[in-house]
């Protein structure tokens, strides 16, 4: 072997390392631009499904300032007027229905979001009363598959899910912060029902934003564009909405959420009538319930630490128990102040409720049902957002409004007792 015949062969595993080395460099490279690109996804994925459940907050947020306005205008008392709650019901329990169906078939966003621009665009000219009740049912089929929809995407994620479902929620009670303040100005003009093209206007945007960024497709298929696999499949040959309704634990859940939302609705739709009616409060009293639901918002980020830090279950008693005090100041205090910031306070306290429940569905309920599951116990929940304010709006009529904090008071009573019938982590009813 010649001497350069040999400087050649010691070249030779000298340029094989170097191959192997550049391989290896480009197959990190290659991972960390995957990474980047399931970052980006995700981050975009969420900030969809916290601006539609924005519109779902901004959506309750609208209806209590404007009820003494609607009141005066359709010449109805307090039980009439409580008919929008009932017919939001209704379609809210359609769309918990409806999503067990469409949730593996439609994906994100084609039905709920043409249901929300069809109900502002029937609530925006101020109709006859009968057609002004129908729009909230079309309204509340949209909202019910929204939330469903976009809280089964949250419970799926397999990092951070608690977190990632009180900045969701708090996005509710953004929405429902900000809408009081706008609804309160309409109000007072001429032209009340005007407030419902601004909401026409970010449901087109909801619309625009969901089918650019989900493009309809199913939610395994978003879930996979963030770097996560599909979820398990049960074995079960039964349909999915029979296997969802054999769970006991489901319908816990959702008698548990059906008084919680009621409660919520009830204060955040009735506490302005009340401070008007009872406490002598103005026009500007309608600014109360953006300072429930922003105190509503503020606890759903808040309190994710102590929510940790003394066990989520736990969490849910104490803040009931202390919004129960609080609804005592409301009723035995006659201070419109006093009563105004207490309001407040509720509203901080209620708001890690509804996602701490949520968290404890997905982890005792399977996988494969989950976004069906709780479409349906937050379907079946917004029943209690026409229940207790109709139930309201009856005691009032009978009694007066001053019967509303009663009432809360042994609503949020029974929330206590459905919550200890929810089984723990470990403690699934089939």
């Amino acid at each position: 072997m010649s001497k350069s015949d040999a400087v050649e062969c010691q070249a030779l595993p000298s340029q094989k390392s170097s191959m192997v080395f550049t391989s290896s460099n480009s197959a990190d490279v290659d991972s960390d631009l995957a990474q980047l690109s399931y970052l980006k996804n995700s981050r975009v994925q969420f900030a969809s499904v916290c601006w539609c459940i924005f519109m779902a907050g901004w959506n309750d947020g609208s209806t209590g300032p404007l009820l003494p306005r609607i009141q005066k205008v359709y010449h109805v008392g307090f039980a009439i007027v409580s008919l929008l709650f009932v017919f939001a019901c209704l379609g809210y329990v359609a769309g918990a229905l409806m999503n067990v169906y469409l949730t593996d078939r439609l994906g994100f966003g084609k039905v709920r979001a043409l249901c929300q621009i069809v109900a502002y665009t029937l609530q925006a000219p101020a109709p006859p009363f009968p057609v002004f009740v129908l729009s909230y049912t079309i309204n509340g089929v949209g909202l019910a598959l929204q939330e469903a929809q976009a809280i089964g995407y949250v419970a799926s994620l397999e990092k951070s899910a608690a977190t990632h479902m009180g900045f969701l929620h708090a996005a509710y009670g953004a929405g429902a912060l900000a809408s009081p303040l706008v609804a309160t100005q309409f109000a007072q003009l001429r032209h009340w029902s005007f407030h419902y093209l601004i909401s026409l206007g970010l449901a087109i945007s909801n619309t625009s934003i969901l089918s650019t960024v989900f493009k309809f497709r199913t939610q395994d298929e978003c879930l996979k564009r963030i770097g996560q696999s599909a979820g398990e499949k049960g074995a079960s040959q039964d349909t999915k909405f029979r296997q969802i309704m054999s769970l006991k634990s489901v319908h816990f859940l959702a008698f548990f959420i059906l008084v919680y939302v009621g409660v919520e609705v009830t204060v955040g739709g009735w506490a302005v009538t009340f401070l008007v009616n009872v406490r002598g409060g103005g026009p500007s009293a309608g600014y109360v319930s953006s300072g429930f639901f922003g105190g509503l918002m503020v606890g759903r980020i808040a309190l994710l630490r102590l929510n940790k830090k003394i066990g989520e279950r736990r969490a849910i008693y104490l803040y009931s128990f202390l919004a129960i005090g609080l609804e005592l100041v409301v009723w035995l205090v006659p201070s419109l102040v006093g009563d105004a910031v207490a309001v407040s306070i509720v509203g901080m306290l209620l708001g890690p409720i509804f996602p701490v429940a949520m968290n404890h569905t997905a982890k005792v309920l399977p996988r494969w049902l989950l976004t069906g599951a709780i479409g349906w116990i937050s379907g079946f929940g917004q029943a209690g957002s026409a229940l207790i304010p109709f139930m309201t709006g009856a005691f009032a009529s009978r009694f007066g409004i001053k019967s509303l904090q009663p009432l809360l008071v042994v609503m949020m009573s029974i929330m206590i007792i459905l919550w200890a019938l929810v089984p723990g982590p470990g403690g699934q009813i089939e």
